[in-house]
């Protein structure tokens, strides 16, 4: 099931609503639902063709935590190691956007790089979550964008500033809760050329292995997103361009970016 938050415009102004997308990019639609998506939703009448609304971030979660170098080849490029254990950092929930919101690029950045990254979205709250039950607190996965401002990384000596600009972490464009995350096909693009390829069973500490890592340090609650990690490839975008970030299973997040 592919869940969707999504925006129907109307004379009063956009309705925010929660829906189940359904068919192929030709012909789909969305189905709004009543009830939160986390808690058993139910399915209503209200069935629109997907052109017709304006996609948001699937949730916007009391927290991100993402996790650095988590593939062999990212930490390399980054000049270092592996670490023996996740690297944990946390961006705040005013960084999320949606599908086709822009990216704004700080002025006073003078790089900012793309990370395309599997995200994991928590279903249930919990803590100390066991890695054999990792799965049954999870709701699904979506696409995201773990936008870094690389010379505030290297300026600053840790990552708040430089990952936690508004725009700096788009997530999309649904969430989608039957899928495998062992092995799947990851792609960035910057104006249609792939600049990150890679699988997620490339992925040093798996997915169970980061929920139940992150859940044995704090209460991970519903809606919250779980970044697992870049692979190489990472580098800079500017106003102007356009990065995608693909998923098989899920789908794809474009997001444009432009000058703050």
């Amino acid at each position: 099931m592919r869940i969707a938050r999504y925006a129907v415009p109307g004379p009063g102004g956009d309705r925010v609503t929660y829906g189940v997308v359904d068919g192929d990019a030709a012909g789909a639609t969305v189905t709004a639902i009543a009830g939160h998506p986390v808690s058993a939703p139910m399915l209503t009448d209200d069935r629109r063709a997907l052109d017709d609304v304006r996609l948001l971030a699937p949730f916007i979660p009391s927290k991100v935590v993402a996790v650095g170098k988590n593939y062999a080849e990212h930490a390399a490029e980054m000049g270092g190691v592996p670490p023996e254990r996740p690297l944990l950092f946390l961006k705040p929930s005013t960084a999320v956007v949606g599908p086709m919101e822009p990216i704004a690029y700080p002025s006073d950045s003078e790089r900012v790089d793309y990370e395309g990254e599997l995200a994991v979205v928590i279903g249930r709250l919990c803590r100390d979550v066991a890695v054999e039950q990792a799965y049954d607190v999870i709701l699904g996965y979506t696409c995201g964008n773990d936008v870094t401002a690389r010379d505030q990384q290297a300026a600053d000596g840790q990552w708040t500033r430089a990952k936690g600009h508004d725009t700096f972490c788009p997530l999309g464009p649904w969430v989608e809760t039957d899928l495998d995350p062992s092995d799947l096909a990851i792609q960035t693009t910057l104006d249609g050329e792939v600049k990150q390829a890679a699988r997620t069973s490339m992925l040093l500490h798996d997915v169970a292995t980061l929920v139940s890592y992150a859940s044995s340090c704090m209460t991970l609650l519903p809606g919250d997103v779980l970044l697992t990690g870049t692979p190489a490839g990472v580098g800079p975008m500017h106003p102007g361009q356009t990065v995608a970030v693909t998923i098989e299973g899920i789908g794809t997040l474009s997001n444009p970016v432009v000058s703050r």
